[in-house]
């Protein structure tokens, strides 16, 4: 499938982006006009509310108006200070308007008013003083008509005997009306008494109304020039009035102006907000659709490409799964071939050659064992990369670890001129849980490695807790090639090296550090390197820190067995009599008293008459195996559920059958003393059992070609009993190996199954890793018919080599 990127995530995220930036624009601009809306519509409403000020001063003006005509007809000082009362508010109502009116226009035309308001007044207190000039002459004519009605009565007068009040007349009339009075009085005697003629009497009243009548000639000139004042007046009120009527309009109309504006202004920005919604959903409808018909478009290309996808997913777990099986094929094929041609280049070896002849067999099983570890990295590569790689929690002791793995290698470089320095912290002496078998592997390629890489100098082990003390540390420090900066990272990739260089003078796959890696990491730890060119390289592992806190120690067991559990009678069945030896050896060394069969029929005659307590028994036996032996024991009247446990070297039973069929626990081969021990004390004791891994671990081949260890622990370091062992070991083993040759003659496949897996197991226990190897595809049919007598030959060689090796540890 050709290579295609889809941009679907990014086409939906921008369009998320467009909508968000659309509705982001639309909103700030609503928000910006809905800003000027509200401020028109306060400047509307304040507007109105200048109109409506306004039109109460038009009322205002009216009334004053009104009153002001009242004063002018009546001439009445009440009339007059209700005018200047109602005029002294309008200038109130006028002054609280100029505060809020906008334009300096405004302010004017509404001083203009004030103004006009003061002319006003001013005129209606001047035509007020003509109007009482106006009254002089109704006075005068009064005082004429008086006069001819006293000329038939004479005595003293007064004012109101010519004027009903005189206080209302001005200074002048009564000034004039009091001079009249005077002179009439100075004629008039005391009494009443007429004493003056009817000629003097006559005469006083003639002049009297001559006299008045000059005033009232006088009166009536002013009276002319008064009425031509009052009628400039009342055109000059008229004036005014229209005067502060028109500003008061002009004020009016250009409120009602600006609010019409405003109005304009509003409609304006409801039509602008209507038409921003209109065409933000107009937008926001054209985006939706192009980004669906792209994102629709893509999603059936996505839907094209999932297809393929999953075509092309198939194929590769399938290749993948092909390549696994292929790997696992070839690998385990290879096995076969590979021992044979070691086997015949080992005898070859021991036989007469000559140098010439000597080199060749010595490339061969270089070559050999070079394919050899590159199976073996195929195999562990293929497991790690299929998540098959199983992780073990048991307790151990750390730097017995480092020390054996370390040492196994340096009798392989013996001959580099190599100082080994191993240095471990006292606090990591005591037992910690991990996975041995994995620590061993990685600490094999790592040292493997720096002894490859390192001619001559030091090797320097070291192993100590880490700052975060869950965790501890491993440095392995070498004096070797070194690795240059760039290709430090190259190193931890598959099938990759430092540079071509290395591979052809040194060899390997690229596997072994790609490999180390990922078995941290599946350990939770962590690999780092620090590497100078020329001047070495420092590996450090980082592996999580778990103190082992049961008590499962050989002196501790031995010491709870000896004090705690009384001396036991146990039956120990195992046709393979150098086990069944070492078993019984170790129950006796512990006061046990044992009946050992190497066959279970025998074993079940025996039981009949015998009282016991425990019953251990191998499972893969002939005639009658462990499952039918505890089968048949269920049904004698001996057995009262008395413990039994099985040995096995069986991988393909999960530990729920051996559960099922009755056994208590079961026991892995091979298996050491203090294991055989604590489980017999922890049935005892009614204790929880361990779980048992039946499975397969993986093994890896190590170059030392047997180990005692095991054994000795299993006689108690006990030198006479080991030679016994040993000798024992090498007699049966020769005599079981003469029936495996009969029986390859025979094609015989299942006597071969029965006596690789009867003798296979002591192979085992002394870690005879390639014999079992070999055994172990002999008990599982794991070969061809054609290639028996080959693997035989292979087998008999190693066996004669080692052999060779146990006569030297025999005292």
């Amino acid at each position: 499938m050709e290579s295609k990127k889809s941009y679907t995530a990014i086409k939906v995220l921008f369009s998320y982006v467009a909508l968000l930036a659309l509705v982001i624009t639309v909103g700030w601009f609503l928000y910006s006009e809905n800003q000027v809306y509200n401020k028109l519509e306060d400047k509307i409403a304040f507007e109105k509310t200048k109109i409506l000020r306004v039109s109460k001063l038009f009322s205002n003006v009216y009334k004053t108006e009104s009153l002001a005509r009242k004063t002018i007809q009546t001439n009445s000082e009440n009339d007059f200070k209700s005018y200047l009362i109602e005029t002294d508010s309008l200038r109130l109502r006028i002054d609280t308007l100029k505060q809020i009116v906008t334009t300096q226009y405004q302010k004017t035309l509404l001083d203009s008013v004030t103004y006009l308001l003061s002319e006003k007044t001013k005129n209606i207190k001047q035509l007020k003083t003509i109007k009482n000039k106006a009254e002089d002459e109704v006075s005068v004519n009064t005082a004429i008509d008086e006069i001819t009605k006293m000329e038939f009565k004479l005595r003293k007068l007064e004012l109101q005997d010519f004027n009903k009040n005189p206080n209302q007349l001005g200074n002048y009339q009564r000034n004039v009306l009091q001079k009249y009075v005077d002179y009439l009085n100075q004629n008039i005697p005391d009494d009443s008494t007429n004493t003056l003629s009817k000629k003097a009497s006559d005469s006083i009243l003639a002049n009297s109304k001559k006299l008045l009548s000059n005033v009232k000639l006088k009166a009536e000139k002013k009276k002319e020039s008064l009425n031509f004042e009052e009628n400039k007046l009342l055109k000059n009120e008229i004036a005014i009035s229209d005067q502060l009527r028109k500003v008061l309009r002009i004020i009016e109309r250009e409120i009602i102006i600006n609010s019409i504006k405003n109005n304009s202004l509003k409609e304006k920005s409801l039509k602008k907000v209507n038409e921003i919604v209109t065409a933000s959903a107009i937008i926001g409808l054209v985006l939706t659709l192009f980004f669906s018909i792209l994102i629709v478009s893509d999603y059936s290309k996505s839907q094209v490409y999932k297809k393929q996808l999953e075509i092309a997913n198939f194929k590769t777990k399938n290749l993948l799964k092909s390549r696994e099986q292929l790997i696992s094929t070839v690998s385990h094929d290879l096995k076969t071939p590979l021992s044979t041609i070691v086997g015949y280049s080992e005898l070859l070896g021991n036989s007469d050659v000559n140098t010439k002849q000597s080199y060749f067999i010595k490339n061969i099983k270089n070559s050999s064992e070079y394919i050899t570890q590159l199976v073996q990295d195929l195999l562990d590569f293929s497991k790690i990369e299929a998540g098959k790689i199983s992780i073990e929690k048991v307790p151990f002791v750390l730097p017995e670890i480092i020390d054996e793995v370390a040492k196994s290698i340096q009798t392989v470089y013996k001959q580099k001129n190599i100082d080994l320095v191993i240095n471990v912290d006292e606090k990591l002496n005591a037992k910690i849980v991990g996975d041995p078998f994995r620590l061993k592997q990685i600490l094999s390629n790592l040292i493997g490695n720096a002894y490859k890489f390192t001619e001559e100098g030091f090797i320097r082990i070291s192993a100590y807790l880490a700052e975060n003390e869950n965790f501890l540390t491993i440095t392995i420090e070498d004096t070797g090639i070194g690795i240059e900066k760039e290709n430090q990272k190259l190193v931890f990739e598959e099938f990759a090296q430092a540079n071509e260089n290395i591979e052809k003078k040194y060899g390997g796959t690229g596997l072994g550090l790609s490999i180390c890696k990922k078995i941290i990491s599946a350990l939770g730890g962590s690999l780092e390197l620090e590497s100078a060119f020329g001047k070495g390289s420092v590996f450090e592992i980082q592996l999580p820190l778990l103190f082992d806190t049961s008590t499962n120690s050989v002196p501790e067991v031995k010491k709870q067995v000896s004090q705690n559990i009384e001396a036991q009678t146990f039956i120990v069945i195992d046709d393979d009599i150098n086990l069944l030896n070492l078993t019984s050896g170790v129950l006796r060394q512990e006061k046990h008293q044992v009946l050992s069969f190497n066959s279970a029929i025998k074993a079940l005659e025996a039981i009949q008459q015998t009282n016991f307590d425990f019953v251990i028994t191998d499972i893969q036996m002939p005639e009658m195996d462990g499952f039918g032996f505890l089968q048949k024991l269920k049904t004698t009247d001996v057995y009262k559920n008395q413990p039994v446990i099985a040995l096995t070297g069986r991988s393909d039973l999960d530990s729920s059958v051996y559960a099922d069929a009755g056994f208590t626990t079961v026991i892995k081969k091979p298996y050491s003393p203090k294991i055989l021990l604590e489980t017999i004390r922890l049935i005892l004791e009614n204790d929880t059992l361990p779980k048992v891994e039946i499975n397969d671990v993986e093994e890896k081949t190590f170059s030392k070609l047997y180990s005692l260890e095991t054994l000795k622990e299993f006689l108690g370091n006990d030198t006479v009993a080991l030679n016994e062992v040993l000798k024992s070991f090498i007699e049966s083993s020769n005599e079981n190996l003469t029936f495996l040759e009969n029986a390859i003659a025979e094609e015989n496949v299942p006597e071969i199954n029965s006596i690789a897996h009867r003798i296979a197991p002591m192979f085992k226990q002394i870690e005879a890793r390639e014999i079992g190897g070999l055994l172990k595809a002999l008990e599982k049919n794991d070969f061809e018919i054609s290639d028996l007598k080959d693997i035989y030959k292979v087998l008999k060689s190693k066996t004669e080599s080692l052999f060779k090796a146990l006569q030297k540890e025999i005292v």
